[in-house]
């Protein structure tokens, strides 16, 4: 019988990867895939528990597809991801829907386990390997992205241990991908009409730090030399490891986007020490300034945490100073949660929830202010547009600059009469702008 699976990604994009891996393996073992929950005999749910948010995102989103045991085919219910490497017992004890809980380093096995419940009705299971396992190469892969665009995961785990963050418990320490893999896997991806590579990882900026003679700078080199690949973006940056080689790899690449994602999470020095994090507010003005004056034009988004234990307002008005001189192109801002498990939901001096709310507000509209001025200063430039879609209807489609990642940052919305496909690099003149987004029409077309 050809058993059909639906996949549910939720959180960030270094799950998505794990998620296409799956599909790709289960499409491989013989199973058809479905976007219906409810014909699929299948269900997997990929859960992120970053924060409180996350949690219950992937706890509604497990009890919404269980109900297709009922309702719909679904004759096994499988949970993997963060989550799952969590809580795998309190998922098992408390959803009785569920079949399986698989850990974050054992994805590899989804095929074996979805075979092993349909075969055993009834039958509960789990798997869960070393959470430091090396990393799973040359697996297949099913893009759930558009198909010009793909995540390459450079690197698992994370030994930075900030005292807010549980990913070191989930995902085990750092460990490097290695170079000739990932290349292997951009070539095929190119191949299969991939333009644009987006490099991610806890901290993309360590790669190679515990492989021989590699290091984030020289994968991109190497990445530049691929066929078909236009553009090659770098997300989770952390700014004490950007070094002057990585810096001038990104100026000279002509494939490398003048665009680094810079999560700093926040600025005052009492507070980044609470943290555990790595950087001084002087080494973060030294990191961005020598970025902006060596790499003109270059976009840098950054994610802050407002209401960390014991800040002051002092400590705050630190952090909005920072923000208004340093006038991030990008940014966002959450309200620190408090997570069992990290040593700062121990700390002294937890902040209430509403002060938390109003100093994620101020930073939130010192940056729409500082947006504004931002996209306006665009108009009447000509830049290069990746188009993406269309508006059903309107002669009117949708693309990203290199200042724009997808589903985080702004778009472009494109004014043409003619056909283009998505994937097509388009030149175009702004003509408008509003607090996020451009309007353009096109000046002359890079490629079709």
């Amino acid at each position: 019988m050809n058993y059909l699976v639906s996949f549910v990604s939720l959180g960030c994009d270094k799950n998505l990867v794990d998620s296409e891996h799956m599909l790709g393996l289960l499409n491989q073992g013989g199973f058809g895939l479905t976007g219906e929950e409810q014909k699929a005999d299948v269900i997997v749910v990929n859960t992120c528990c970053f924060i409180e948010d996350a949690k219950k995102e992937s706890i509604e989103n497990i009890l919404e597809v269980a109900q297709y045991k009922q309702t719909g085919n679904c004759k096994a219910l499988i949970v993997t991801g963060c989550m799952a490497q969590r809580y795998k017992e309190e998922i098992l004890n408390e959803i009785e829907e569920v079949d399986a809980v698989v850990g974050t380093t054992s994805y590899d096995k989804i095929v074996e386990i979805a075979n092993e419940i349909l075969e055993k009705k009834g039958h509960r299971t789990q798997t869960f390997d070393l959470i430091d396992r090396e990393m799973l190469d040359e697996m297949p892969r099913i893009l759930t992205t558009a198909g010009h665009f793909a995540y390459i995961k450079i690197s698992e785990g994370c030994d930075k241990h900030c005292t807010y963050c549980i990913i070191p418990k989930l995902r085990g320490k750092y460990r490097s991908r290695k170079m000739e893999s990932i290349l292997a896997e951009a070539k095929k991806l190119a191949q299969d009409g991939v333009s644009e590579l987006i490099l991610v990882a806890q901290d993309t900026t360590e790669y190679g730090r515990d492989l021989e003679d590699a290091s984030l700078a020289k994968l991109l080199h190497e990445l530049g030399k691929i066929e078909g690949i236009e553009w090659i973006r770098v997300l989770y940056c952390y700014p004490e490891s950007i070094t002057d080689e990585l810096i001038e790899e990104i100026k000279n690449n002509p494939k490398v986007c003048k665009y680094l994602d810079i999560p700093i999470q926040h600025a005052a020095d009492p507070v980044l020490k609470r943290m555990a994090r790595k950087s001084s507010l002087a080494q973060l003005k030294e990191r961005l300034g020598k970025l902006r004056s060596e790499i003109p034009g270059i976009a840098l988004r950054t994610t802050l945490i407002v209401g960390f234990p014991g800040e002051t307002e002092e400590d705050f008005n630190v952090l909005y100073n920072f923000v208004e001189e340093m006038r991030f192109d990008r940014l966002g801002v959450f309200t620190y949660s408090k997570e069992e498990g990290t040593p700062a939901a121990k700390f002294e001096d937890q902040i209430d929830e509403k002060v938390k709310v109003k100093r994620r507000d101020a930073i939130m509209a010192l940056q729409h202010g500082i947006s504004q001025e931002l996209t306006a200063a665009k108009v009447g430039q000509e830049m290069q547009v990746l188009i993406e879609g269309k508006i059903t209807d309107e002669d009117v489609y949708i693309g990203r600059t290199y200042q724009d990642a997808p589903d985080i940052d702004g778009e472009v919305f494109v004014e043409y009469v003619g056909e283009l496909i998505s994937g097509d690099f388009v030149k175009v003149r702004i003509t408008e702008a509003n607090d996020y987004d451009l309007i353009g029409e096109i000046v002359d077309e890079y490629s079709e």
